[in-house]
């Protein structure tokens, strides 16, 4: 998984540089979750993608589209050649997913907040359908800023939605500044667990600490389930990490031929 995820950062760093985009940072910390989710937790078929059984995984934070893309292509969901196309006019993969763009992306995201109140439909819809699968909702910590994250959340808890898993990447850093000083964030693990979910802490670049976590979800407590992962903004390219320049600044020619360089050492 290691090797899968140093492969996926280095086509997220091309994907940045030959499209000028930005957000660079938020991709590269979740990188490690996406990986371990579609290589051994979700339950989902690249070759049969609509199965109505299958788990949903929802991309909240949508301006790390390029890490799920990147993934999606590596997992067999679509050619990996596609991602050259990556926020072209008329490309399939746009900066934000949209709604069924390529196989895997269950729907629209990127404004901020909404992610968790559709997971929680979907997981709701599931329960009166009489169906087993689960969804999963990858969150930033800015998010949790929204006053809509928190509605979710009450509406989860309150319907017992145990099929239901978020996971934080806890990077720290939002668009203008660290996350626990813009909004009072912390101690954030305890303001889930005060809203009625099961709680998890995991270092979310440990591979084998996120596949154990995943592995006993639902977790037989009845609660939805939100794990918050503890990440790092720009991880795997030293000149990135923790590093908030890297939300907006998009890698120059020599700064992606030093990234990859440093990515393929790893």
């Amino acid at each position: 998984m290691k090797n899968i995820a140093t492969i996926l950062r280095s086509e997220v760093v091309r994907m940045s540089h030959q499209a000028r985009t930005p957000h660079l940072g938020s991709a590269l910390s979740c990188v490690d979750i996406l990986e371990v989710l579609y290589r051994g937790v979700l339950r989902i078929d690249p070759s049969n993608y609509q199965d109505p059984d299958r788990d949903r995984f929802i991309l909240s934070k949508g301006h790390a589209a390029s890490a799920l893309y990147a993934t999606l292509a590596h997992r067999g969901f679509f050619p990996l050649d596609v991602l050259n196309t990556y926020a072209q006019s008329g490309s399939c993969l746009p900066e934000h997913p949209s709604p069924y763009c390529v196989p895997g992306v269950e729907i629209g995201s990127g404004s901020l907040g909404h992610g968790l109140s559709v997971a929680s439909g979907i997981s709701l819809a599931a329960r009166m359908q009489n169906r087993m699968y689960r969804v999963f909702v990858l969150l930033s910590d800015g998010e949790c800023n929204e006053g809509s994250t928190w509605e979710g959340a009450l509406f989860a808890s309150a319907h017992n939605l145990e099929s239901l898993v978020v996971i934080i990447d806890y990077n720290k850093w939002q668009a203008t500044g660290r996350s626990d000083e813009v909004m009072k964030l912390k101690p954030l693990a305890q303001k889930w667990k005060a809203f009625g979910w099961s709680v998890y802490e995991v270092n979310g670049h440990d591979s084998l600490e996120l596949a154990d976590v995943f592995r006993d979800i639902p977790d037989n407590t009845g609660k939805p389930v939100v794990i918050v992962a503890h990440t790092v903004k720009g991880k795997g390219i030293s000149f990135m990490e923790d590093d908030n320049n890297w939300h907006y600044r998009v890698p120059n020619d020599e700064e992606l031929s030093s990234a990859v360089a440093e990515l393929m050492r790893i």
